[in-house]
């Protein structure tokens, strides 16, 4: 099922497939604001309601998916690729730092709602150049980008893609800072556990920038790896991490699970290869979400003494990066 629907004062996208139901709003950054599996009764994303459609408008990166592009901070909004400067806005002025970028805020178009016995599959693309130039004024290069939903009975298949249409290399880093809703079946805080595939931790400093340190994990953050960590209703949770794969059911995993530890029903958010670092933040600890945010960059990784071992990557004109993940529930 697929239709257009009328939601909160916005034109949004209503589909389902299977025991699944998602809801999608085109008109600030593609977000897909609503995952539910409706036979287990999880509601898997933090959904805006009607009364904060305000924060929502203002901060999208609170609800949903949202698309960072770049992911987290820029130190004083600034970094030189290949002889050019970058300059963007500074967003946080305590940190004086720039963050999240607004692809997360703008408007895209529905290009392609099809569905097959198997799947729903909604396509939505923005592009950005000199007649479009809320990015491009910061970032001067010609770019598409396109978001890809698939939604079957096996829940959700997202990918993101960015296409160089500038005639120069592009700098890409892209990451998501989804608010995972906890509780999402049930029960209170105190019953769920999120496993996130976490490595070391990435120091910060007091601008919440990588400091070029990299610890082992903490007792506390090592939990995130095993038996998993309370991340809502809790202390405050803002950390850095590297990515390394753990087990989950036996096998390798590359993502984030939280469980709800009295009846064993799970909501896994799964990452590709691409994903090189997380951070993970609960805006205080007293919400009712967390956010494992992957990212394919260490953020700030423009200005680190090596970026390219920080996860700065570029994309050649014509060329193209893409993202893939999977949400989904047992």
């Amino acid at each position: 099922m697929i239709r257009c629907v009328e939601w909160n004062g916005l034109q949004a996208v209503e589909f389902s497939k299977g025991d699944y139901t998602a809801l999608l709003v085109p008109s600030v950054g593609a977000n897909l604001v609503r995952l539910a599996n409706t036979k287990l009764g999880v509601e898997m994303l933090r959904t805006p309601k009607a009364d904060e459609m305000e924060t929502f408008l203002s901060r999208p990166q609170i609800f949903g998916l949202p698309l960072l592009f770049p992911p987290n901070r820029i130190e004083d909004g600034r970094y030189t690729f290949e002889g050019r400067t970058y300059q963007y806005p500074i967003t946080i002025a305590a940190e004086n730092n720039y963050h999240h970028g607004i692809i997360k805020s703008e408007p895209f178009v529905v290009s392609k709602a099809v569905e097959d016995d198997e799947e729903v599959k909604i396509e939505c693309r923005y592009y950005s150049n000199p007649a479009n130039d809320a990015i491009y004024r910061h970032f001067p290069h010609a770019f598409k980008c396109k978001m890809v939903y698939k939604l079957s009975n096996k829940g959700l298949k997202q990918e993101v893609m960015f296409g160089n249409k500038s005639q120069e290399n592009m700098p890409v880093g892209v990451g998501f800072h989804t608010p995972i809703q906890i509780p999402f079946a049930g029960g209170d805080a105190a019953d769920y556990r999120m496993r996130v595939a976490v490595g070391e931790q990435v120091e910060l400093s007091s601008r919440n920038l990588p400091t070029g340190k990299k610890l082992p994990l903490s007792e506390r953050y090592a939990k995130l790896r095993e038996e998993g960590l309370q991340v809502t209703m809790c202390e405050p949770v803002e950390a850095g991490f590297t990515l390394r794969e753990i087990e989950v059911d036996g096998k390798p995993y590359r993502g984030a699970v939280v469980e709800n530890i009295k009846t064993g029903v799970r909501a896994f958010y799964e990452v590709d290869e691409e994903t090189t670092y997380w951070t993970v933040w609960n805006n205080g600890g007293q919400v009712e979400y967390c956010c494992p945010e992957p990212q394919s960059w260490i953020t700030n990784a423009p200005n680190a003494e090596n970026p390219e071992a920080a996860g700065f990557r570029y994309i050649e004109p014509g060329d193209k990066f893409r993202m893939r993940f999977k949400l989904y529930v047992k």
